[in-house]
Formats: C-alpha cells, structure tokens, sequence
C-alpha cells in the first residue's frame, strides 16, 4: 500500500520516496535535490492534487527531513488568536462538544443533535457545530482550520463531516461535487405512503414570496430524492431516505411536494406531533471516501429517543 510510506509527524506528512518510487515503478528524486524539483516530482506521481503540491511549494512547504524523507507541511496550526471561530469557541464556556462517529487526522464527523446549528447565521452566534468542532480541536492540543463538507439543518440531527487540512478539504469538495458521498436519513412523515419505495425527480428553488423557504419549481435546480417506506401507521409513515442531489431543505420540500410533509415542519405543512418541538427527520448514516487513502468510510449515527418512539408506535 503506497499509504504505508506515508505518516503525520507534527505539522508535516512524511514520505518516503524510495518506497512510493518503488511502489510506483518510478524513479526516485535525486537526495538533497531543490524543492522545485520535488514539487515536480510528487506532481509526475499524481499523489495529491497538484492545487495543493503547488500551494505548499509557494509558501515554502516541501522539503527534505533530517531523515531523507520528503516532508510537506500539511497540517499547519490555526493561530487561535487571530481566529474567530477559535476565539469564539474558547469564550463559549457552556459550548458542548457532540458525540465523535469517526475521527483520525485529516477528518472528522461529529453526530449533531437537532437544534444545534452547524454555521453562525448572524454574527456572534453561540453554541454552533463549527464552534464545537474548534472546541474539540482545542481540547486535543491539535487546533488544525476544521471546516465543514456539508451541512445539515438547524433541527436535523446525525452526521456532519469535517476536514482538519487543506487536502482533505480539497479532496471531500471534489467528493461532494461528483456525488461520491453519500447521505441516508430517516423521516417520518403525514399520512400513509403509498408506495413501498419511489423517486422524487423535481427542481428546487427559493421561494420569492418567502425568503426561508424552498419550492419545487421548473426554474430550479436539479434535485432527485429516493425514499423506501419502513413502516406505516395510520396517520404517519417512517422512511429511509437518499439524497442524490443536496439542495437547501431538500427532503423537506419533496416531501411536503408529494403530499407527506414531515412530523413538526411548520414551515413546510407539517404539524406537531409526538410531542415533537422540531421536524422529524435524522441523519442515520454518511459514507465517505477518505481524502487521503480513498478506502470508504462509514459513520452511522444511533437513533434519537423520539425517532425510536415514533417507530415503535
């Protein structure tokens, strides 16, 4: 495995390039050579994306180690004083860190419970999800710039996915543009579904007499939603749900389009039920490809008390 020649020490990831010359079945760069030359050398190898190879080159991030490995500087530390999100997070006293699904390195996923926003929506906004992550961070004495692949809304809760460097940020954006990450929630909705399974193929767009909203509309983008009923009762229904697309409120619009808009959705036709305080509908699952070796990763995340209740009837 060519990810065996290659290891995180400190601030730098180390490679040896003997081993991944070999490997690759490619010859390796002279010892001591300048760092232009290992620059081109790691770009003829296609080891990384060459945005982030000459990124690092510009700002003096590829050289040689004591060791004869090739070191790139490919976890810098955020300077926390001069970070809002860090700074923000070390004031939030009461700010309560989420449940870890997975975490190593370059990524992170945290299990957001509903009612926690991921990003600030106004300035100085407490307790968000980012801010949590920061918090986390701090707390490991590894302050890496966490940022966030996805999102979820304030009132859904499950998987969130965070990258801890630039190349993983490069990598899981370019996953999420070519739909190779992919997203199961579980809704319970109005009513009993008729179908067993079915797709909803329907373009989405703002709502112009209501900035919050989304609608389905022929002048919107492209979204496609995959549901399978689970169980049904006689004035709810319980579905597994997939994304294809990620359009703001995406399930809660097609949804509420068929005529089955979720348990507590006010905004969408639904109304409270189940003692419910918010929509129902739960992240159970996000898989992944990692940003460094490719393999897939899953993180699935337990269902919520409510969720659990609902279902049980």
């Amino acid at each position: 495995m060519i990810n065996n020649h290659i290891e995180r020490i400190g601030e730098w990831l180390e490679l040896d390039p003997y081993a991944l010359a070999t490997a690759l079945g490619s010859k390796p760069p002279e010892a001591g050579s300048h760092a232009h030359e290992l620059r081109q050398w790691l770009l003829a190898c296609s080891l990384f994306p060459a945005k982030w190879v000459n990124r690092l080159f510009s700002v003096g991030g590829i050289r040689w180690s004591p060791d004869g490995r090739i070191g790139l500087l490919a976890f810098p530390a955020t300077d926390a004083k001069h970070s809002d999100l860090y700074r923000h997070a070390a004031k939030d006293a009461g700010l309560v860190v989420p449940p870890v699904l997975y975490e190593d390195d370059y990524c992170l996923v945290f299990d957001k419970p509903a009612g926690m926003p991921v990003h600030e929506s106004y300035a100085g906004q407490a307790g968000t999800l980012d801010m949590a992550a920061a918090k986390h961070m701090m707390n490991q004495g590894d302050p890496l710039p966490v940022r966030h692949i996805h999102r979820l809304d304030d009132d859904t809760s499950g998987p969130v996915l965070y990258s801890k460097n630039d190349l993983a940020q490069l990598r899981l954006d370019e996953a999420m543009r070519d739909k190779r990450i992919d997203r199961l929630y579980i809704a319970v909705v109005h009513g009993r579904l008729r179908q067993q399974k079915g797709t909803i193929d329907a373009p989405i767009g703002k709502d112009r007499h209501h900035k919050s909203r989304r609608r389905v509309s022929p002048a919107g983008e492209t979204a496609v939603t995959r549901y399978e009923r689970i169980r049904s009762f006689d004035r709810f229904s319980v579905a597994r749900v997939e994304l294809e697309t990620g359009r703001t409120h995406q399930i809660r619009v097609h949804m509420s389009h068929i005529g089955h808009p979720l348990l507590g959705d006010t905004l969408y036709g639904g109304f409270a039920a189940g003692g419910l305080n918010h929509q129902a509908l739960h992240g159970e699952k996000l898989v992944f490809p990692h940003p460094l070796t490719g393999d897939m990763v899953e993180a699935d995340s337990p269902w919520p008390a409510w969720l659990r209740k609902l279902y049980n009837g």
